[in-house]
């Protein structure tokens, strides 16, 4: 959504993450076991302005997903950082649908915080998974 100072419009936060060459299993990964539905994706091939390499012609230059209310978006791009200190957030109200989450994103990753009660949730965990990207998982008391 575009802001219009002349207007009173709505402001949205959403979150871009970039992924190191992977964004297309990714986002096919989210929609399949997250209940993500993918709205759009755009190859550097179909960039009508965009001279890209040959080998650059079927990666992602934008992707847009809805995902459990909100909107994620992502790019392949070469030699990207996985995420380090920002976290996708996923809430709960259900302590087993949060342990089964955390058993599909963990696969393959890596666990910062394992799945466990806390003194502020049910069940909370932080990972990053196969992809690149950190999850924090948290079930509210």
């Amino acid at each position: 959504m575009c802001l219009n100072e002349n207007r009173e419009d709505s402001m949205e936060l959403n979150v871009y993450v970039n992924y190191k060459e992977n964004c297309r299993q990714a986002f096919e990964f989210y929609e399949k076991h997250l209940g993500g539905k993918i709205t759009s994706v755009t190859t550097f091939g179909q960039m009508l302005e965009a001279n890209a390499p040959k080998e650059r012609k079927d990666k992602i230059v934008h992707a847009r997903m809805e995902l459990g209310g909100a909107v994620l978006m992502g790019a392949d791009i070469p030699n990207t950082e996985p995420m380090r200190s920002a976290y996708l957030t996923l809430l709960f109200d259900n302590a087993k649908e949060t342990e089964r989450i955390y058993q599909i994103l963990s696969e393959g990753g890596e666990i910062f915080m394992k799945m466990e009660k806390t003194s502020f949730a049910e069940r909370f965990a932080m990972l990053r998974d196969k992809f690149g990207a950190s999850w924090m998982l948290l079930c509210e008391k």
